[in-house]
């Protein structure tokens, strides 16, 4: 769409009406009401068809101005007049004018003016519309004449809106401080824009919104709390726990009493508490823990508004009783030389005295409380209560009670005892002090309500000490006389006819083994047990000796020495024959005697192996290492072999050394063995002996190794053939260097080549040869112009020139002999 081209179009109708019939006569008027909101859109048709040219003018709400245009438009053209912008964003599609994003400007009177094509005529149409642009309405606010108000006194509130299109109308919310939804106030006819509260008062008090409305929309505004002050109203002061008597309150001491006050105030209370005119705390409660007698009288709670400087006060009258201290205690002693009971309860202190009764066993369970509490029960006293009851007409068992009654004690109090004779029998003990200087009897018979008395007695019927209840000590000197000496302990109880008793006799131990005699293999461990059998009153201290009589110590390697109270148990190690054999003493002893029983211990050897024979012993060819061989003679047991050795007796002066071991846990299957790191400078001796566990045989007879055979004729051989090979090889070598040299050895090449006869220089000629051809083979062609064999051979420095028979060959014969 073009931005603006309204003038060009103008221009441009006739144009377009040539041709066409224009009918001015039938033009056709419109006139009527469109309601737009601002900021939305809006649509403003021109009529029912659309046109083929179009051209939309504007008129503001009352304005008596020309018309301003707005938009032009023919068929898919279309142009927006440029001050078109300030009635919103303007577009026109199809004749229609679209409004977007509307504006408060936009509201005035819109006239199109446009051609319709109608039966191959252009008609003339006109169109009025009236825009009304409605403004929604803005969300209110509420606005108060005094945010905290005093009860009384009169408070308005004001709804106020910034903008919205009238009519508005207004209603009113109210929620309670701590209350929930927001509801219209009741008896306040909160319709208008104005609420007024006359008088104010602490119903009032709570959250406030408005609500305004239009034909647009309706908006609630934000709610606002409204204040009434008032109070302080007269205090109400609770008391827990609770317990009024005679126009007060009361507690019992040590209780935990707890002071509320209430006044209602807006803003809360300020407390104050005041203990006989002292104040003593700041606050709503006040809590006294574990109150005490010194903290009874008045007390009077002050409330106070802060904000309204406004008193108020109550009085309460507090009285404090306190039980005696701790509990009620019950005991039974024995009464009357011990033949009835006496039964006491105390509980003293307290204001005022606690009442205290004796209620005996319920002997009817059907019976009611009263009744039974009158039958056994004893008159009530105040602080101390005692009752006396027969001990042989009471039951075992029977259970008493002392009911304490108290006006600070809710429930009261009771203690319980029940008289019953100890279980079982006295028990007897004796022991010795250190070093045996006493003897201490002592004597138990615990339990039982009241506790058994007791008292030790000697074998004549006379008292020793004095009667105590439920243990007694007697200490005595000790004496060779205590030996064999009875004491008896009496025991006595009300409520047994028939009194109890235990005895003790003094006495040393008595012992006995396990067995009297022991046996055991050498190497094994043998156990020797010994206990007490009786003469255990005192205890005694148990021990072994040892065939030598001396105390065997614990904790060394040869024995083990265990003790349990009356029993001690010795352990012999590693067993041997037969030092450790003979007779062992297990020794008990007490502050009045010692006793000991003997215990022989007998130790075996194993049976002697099978004797044996060297059947070999050779060294060596280094001398440093023998071959030892043997075998056994006779039946036997055996585990193994022991080889010894020992330097020989040589010279015959010389004592012989011990032996000692060459070898040692040798198999019992093997029968050789070879022994190294010998001294070849030294001749040795050397013994077998056969071993069966600790047990040794008879030992073999005394051997020295034999030296080794005479092995030199492959050594012997093999020089001589050596020796001849070196020996040819030299001769071979000395005749070639004399044959190839016979001008600087002449002597010896005649007498080599020349004494053979007349055949030698024939091989002399064939030696020459030979050694031509050694040398040709092996230097290769010689130096020009030197020397060559063959001259050499053919002039002989001893033949005379001009002799023929000087140049004859020589037979030569060689013969050689290797000496070994």
């Amino acid at each position: 769409m073009e931005r603006w081209g309204g003038p060009w179009l103008l221009c441009l109708l006739p144009l377009m009406a040539v041709g066409q019939p224009l009918d001015a006569g039938s033009a056709a008027y419109e006139e009527r009401t469109v309601t737009g909101i601002r900021g939305r859109a809006v649509e403003l048709s021109c009529g029912s068809a659309a046109p083929a040219v179009v051209f939309w003018s504007f008129t503001a709400a009352g304005s008596a101005g020309p018309p301003r245009a707005v938009a032009v438009g023919s068929g898919p053209e279309a142009a927006v007049a440029p001050g078109a912008g300030a009635l919103g964003r303007v577009t026109l599609r199809n004749g229609t004018l679209e409004l977007r994003e509307l504006r408060t400007a936009a509201a005035g009177r819109f006239l199109c003016q446009g051609l319709f094509p109608e039966w191959g005529r252009l008609r003339v149409g006109y169109a009025a519309v009236m825009l009304r642009v409605l403004v929604p309405v803005s969300k209110p606010f509420v606005r108060l004449t005094a945010a905290a108000a005093a009860e009384g006194t009169e408070v308005a509130l004001t709804c106020t809106v910034r903008e919205g299109t009238a009519p508005l109308s207004f209603s009113w919310q109210h929620r309670e401080p701590h209350g929930g939804l927001l509801a219209a106030p009741t008896g306040l006819g909160g319709s208008g824009a104005e609420l007024l509260l006359a008088p104010a008062n602490r119903s009032h008090a709570g959250w406030y919104a408005c609500t305004a409305r239009n034909e647009v929309n309706n908006r609630t505004s934000e709610p606002v709390y409204l204040d009434i002050v008032y109070g302080p109203d007269e205090p109400a002061i609770s008391v827990e726990p609770f317990s009024l008597e005679q126009g007060s309150f009361s507690a019992g001491e040590r209780e935990d009493v707890v002071l509320s006050c209430l006044a209602p105030s807006n803003p809360p209370s300020r407390y104050i508490w005041l203990h006989n005119g002292s104040q003593v705390h700041i606050g709503q409660t006040f809590v006294m823990s574990a109150i005490a007698r010194g903290q009874a009288g008045t007390y009077t709670c002050l409330a106070e508004n802060t904000h309204l400087q406004t008193r108020t006060q109550a009085t309460i009258v507090l009285t404090v009783y306190y039980p005696p201290a701790g509990s009620p205690t019950c005991s039974a002693l024995a009464t009357a030389d011990l033949r009835d009971v006496a039964l006491r309860c105390r509980w003293l202190g307290g204001f005022p005295p606690a009442r205290l009764r004796w209620v005996g066993p319920r002997e009817e369970e059907e019976e009611e409380e009263e009744e039974e509490d009158e039958e056994g029960a004893a008159g009530p006293s105040f602080s101390m209560a005692t009752s006396i009851v027969p001990g042989v007409a009471t039951r075992n068992g029977s259970s008493f009670a002392c009911v304490a009654t108290h006006p600070a004690l809710r429930e009261g109090a009771v203690c319980r005892t029940t008289l019953w004779i100890p279980a079982g029998s006295p028990t007897c003990t004796a022991a010795a002090t250190k070093h045996d200087e006493y003897v201490m009897l002592q004597c138990r018979w615990e339990g039982g309500t009241p506790p058994a008395t007791l008292r030790w007695w000697d074998g004549r019927g006379r008292a020793l000490g004095a009667p105590t209840p439920s243990a007694t000590v007697l200490v005595l000197s000790t004496d060779t006389s205590l030996r064999g000496r009875d004491f008896v302990c009496v025991a006595a109880h009300p409520l047994r006819a028939a009194g109890a008793e235990c005895r003790l006799r003094l006495d040393v131990p008595e012992l006995e083994v396990e067995r009297g005699e022991v046996a055991v293999l050498e190497g094994g461990e043998a156990r020797l047990a010994c206990r007490q059998r009786g003469g255990g009153e005192l205890g005694a201290e148990m021990g072994w000796y040892d065939p030598q009589e001396r105390e065997v110590p614990a904790g060394t390697t040869k024995y083990r020495l265990e003790r349990g109270g009356p029993w001690a148990n010795l352990t012999v190690r590693d067993a041997e024959w037969p030092q450790d054999g003979g007779t062992y003493r297990c020794a008990a002893a007490n502050s009045v005697g010692t006793a000991s029983l003997p215990v022989r211990l007998r130790v075996d050897r194993y049976p002697a192996p099978p004797n044996v024979t060297i059947s070999k012993l050779r060294y060596t060819r280094a001398r440093t290492e023998v071959r030892l061989q043997w075998r056994t003679e006779g039946a036997g047991n055996l585990t193994g072999f022991v080889v010894q050795r020992r330097p020989a007796k040589k010279p015959q002066r010389r004592v012989p050394g011990p032996w000692e071991t060459a070898a040692g846990d040798i198999e019992p299957h093997s029968r050789d063995r070879r022994l190294g790191g010998l001294d070849p400078r030294v001749v040795y001796a050397f013994r077998v002996l056969a071993v069966n566990h600790r047990t040794a045989g008879h030992p073999s007879e005394v051997q020295t190794p034999a030296e080794p055979p005479f092995e030199a004729l492959p050594a012997v051989t093999g020089a001589a053939v050596m020796g001849m090979l070196v020996a040819t090889s030299m001769s071979l070598l000395a005749v070639h260097c004399i044959a190839r040299h016979r001008d600087r050895l002449p002597r010896l090449h005649e007498l080599l080549f020349r004494i053979a006869g007349p055949d030698a220089p024939q091989l002399a000629e064939d030696a020459n040869v030979a050694m031509s051809t050694e040398d040709g083979e092996g230097q290769g062609q010689e130096e020009p112009g030197g020397p060559s064999t063959a001259a050499m051979e053919e002039e002989p420095r001893s033949a005379p020139p001009g002799d023929p028979a000087d140049d004859a060959p020589v037979d030569v014969t060689i013969t050689m002999t290797a000496m070994p």
